[in-house]
């Protein structure tokens, strides 16, 4: 197993140390970009980490969040792409169809980087019906780290968010989970 960390706004700085992987939020709906995108992609790949973006999807204008996002998510080969589909700040939430489709479309604009479903537990269980998930599944469930309660396969565990949100990534090492990232 990798460790891994992924960062927002809220974590102008972190550590590198003992990680492997860092996936950053970028974006959220069409409006928002993370003040802290260009530095804390600095300190990932100058550490070299496996790097990542994730956008926070809305409801509606899938077709504009996905362009808007990789408007402003870096585009380096061998980075990873991921949408985060939970519930935002007004209590609604992307539909799976949504989802599907942001997804697709995200891997349309950039064919040649791995996309990943990030959701909770809840989300996977009650709200996905696809079982969709674009090139992997990030999922979030706070149990012991590598050992998230679903039947489905997945590629990183997000298992705390405290102090920072943890993750764990199921390759055998940093050059296996990089050359996966290269597709």
């Amino acid at each position: 197993m990798l460790h891994g960390v992924d960062v927002s706004s809220h974590q102008s700085s972190f550590d590198t140390d003992g990680l492997d992987f860092v996936l950053i939020k970028a974006t959220e709906g069409r409006s928002y970009v993370n003040p802290h995108l260009a530095e804390q992609t600095k300190r990932a790949r100058d550490a070299g980490c496996v790097v990542g973006y994730y956008h926070f999807l809305w409801p509606g204008n899938i077709t504009a969040q996905a362009a808007y996002f990789l408007s402003r998510a870096p585009e380096k080969a061998g980075e990873l792409l991921a949408v985060d589909w939970e519930e935002n700040g007004e209590g609604t939430r992307a539909s799976n169809a949504e989802k599907d489709r942001f997804i697709r479309e995200v891997k349309r604009l950039r064919p040649h980087h791995r996309v990943l479903l990030y959701c909770n537990r809840y989300f996977w269980l009650n709200h996905d019906t696809t079982s969709y998930a674009g090139d992997g599944l990030w999922i979030a469930d706070y149990v012991t780290a590598g050992k998230p309660r679903i039947k489905a396969s997945w590629r990183i565990h997000q298992y705390t968010d405290h102090p920072l949100d943890k993750d764990v990534a199921k390759f055998s090492s940093r050059a296996a989970m990089h050359t996966w990232a290269r597709g």
